[in-house]
């Protein structure tokens, strides 16, 4: 399939497909996009549209045309772990495997990781991406390696270093301000709770405030890591309390309400899995407006209970999808897992058979780039949107678009990001 993404052009170009899904509207039959300058400026009928803009013409014929998809939480370096670790029946064990595993790895090795995940993400419909950021000398280069989307959260931690949140902090502006501010740019991670210290997470949560930025932390992942929040006991409290983590943080609150208390909580902040809540949780969370990010097959994969999506959805919490990274990914029919936000949405439908197709599409879309602070720029085909597109074979009716996307799996026919064919048609 060819790749690639020259420069944008302001020539209007009319896209015509079997069904257009512009997801903040009803599908549309026989329907059109009009693109130019990089940025939509029409949706609608192709009958419509076609008397009323002149300019190239695309047919992409018995095919679905959607917005791109966004994931909003991914761990590009780690790709070429897919398959390396078997479950662990405890979540600290696989925290040694892949903190041994990563003591090997090269600088190459990581950045042939992360552009082959990047590769892969494109291939299958992503057009943006919320990636975590553990090498942060790999950025810029990589970002032109690849049309995406990126927003790099860089990652911090802080607790085996024993290094001072102020010098953490400072390291990750200072990256921050040596990068460019484009189509991709930098962002924050503090990594959890348990591996960041409450004043990182404050000095952070100021700093993003002040400079409008995005941050993502993994909060409530593991039941571990519940337990040793709220009763100071456990595995995960033991294991970090022999390695000199100051355990006085522990024992009265859960860790949505650590973050709380850090004033960590607010519309900047992606929070992460959120797999355990204490009561109040989902009502304290919905407050402060935080987006939270579940990543279906992740969670499969370390066999975590049931995602509190009802009563964080009745709460009025935004809820996205993420991959994660495939070093928590299961192979199946002995097939290396790939990343790729169709599994994601077919492995939440089937944990969540309740939820509408529409509801999931909207978490790897409209929800996603609410998250990411991009709410009327992607994820909808609409006026003045970003002209970030894919498109689906498909040859149905519009009615069953929205499942049809859902259910898809492969790749996908075309992708456009910006105007640029990222994927080209055929």
């Amino acid at each position: 399939m060819p790749i690639n993404h020259p420069p944008s052009t302001n020539n209007t170009l009319l896209i015509r497909s079997r069904v257009v899904l512009p997801i903040c509207h009803p599908a549309i039959e026989d329907g059109a996009v009009v693109v130019s300058g990089g940025r939509i400026q029409a949706v609608g009928r192709w009958r419509q549209l076609k008397g009323k803009f002149s300019g190239e013409t695309v047919d992409l014929g018995e095919s679905i045309v959607l917005p791109g998809l966004i994931n909003a939480h991914c761990h590009l370096d780690y790709t070429h772990m897919a398959g390396l670790f078997p479950p662990r029946k405890s979540f600290s064990d696989w925290i040694k495997l892949i903190t041994t595993e990563k003591s090997h790895w090269t600088f190459s090795d990581y950045a042939e990781s992360w552009i082959d995940g990047a590769r892969q993400l494109l291939r299958s419909g992503t057009t943006t991406v919320g990636d975590i950021e553990a090498v942060p000398e790999l950025l810029p280069d990589v970002w032109e390696t690849t049309p995406l989307r990126v927003i790099s959260f860089l990652e911090m931690t802080g607790v085996k270093s024993r290094r001072k949140p102020e010098l953490i902090l400072r390291e990750a502006r200072e990256k921050l301000d040596q990068l460019p501010h484009g189509r991709c740019r930098g962002a924050l991670s503090p990594h959890a709770p348990y591996s960041t210290t409450p004043k990182l997470l404050r000095l952070t949560t100021a700093l993003a405030r002040k400079r409008k930025l995005r941050v993502t932390t993994h909060v409530a992942e593991s039941a571990t890591e519940f337990e040793m929040f709220t009763t100071a006991r456990g595995e995960m409290f033991n294991w970090l309390k022999r390695n000199e983590r100051d355990m006085r943080d522990c024992g009265k609150l859960s860790p949505v309400q650590h973050l709380a208390r850090q004033n960590a909580l607010g519309p900047h902040l992606l929070a992460v899995h959120v797999n355990h809540l204490a009561p109040g949780d989902a009502q304290l969370l919905a407050r402060k407006r935080v987006s939270v990010v579940h990543c279906p097959r992740s969670h499969e994969y370390f066999q975590h209970g049931k995602f509190p999506f009802e009563e964080l959805s009745d709460a009025g919490v935004n809820i996205c999808l993420g991959t994660d990274s495939l070093a928590t990914v299961l192979s199946k029919r002995k097939q290396m897992p790939t990343l790729t936000m169709f599994a994601e949405m077919r492995a939440f439908a089937t944990k969540h058979p309740g939820v509408s197709p529409q509801q999931i599409l909207k978490m790897v879309t409209l929800n996603a780039a609410h998250a990411l602070g991009q709410r009327g720029k992607l994820g909808e085909l609409k006026r003045g949107a970003s002209a970030d597109l894919i498109a689906l074979p498909f040859s149905g009716g519009a009615a069953a678009a929205t499942e049809a996307v859902v259910q898809h799996s492969g790749d996908v026919s075309a992708s456009m990001i910006g105007g640029d064919w990222a994927v080209t048609p055929g």
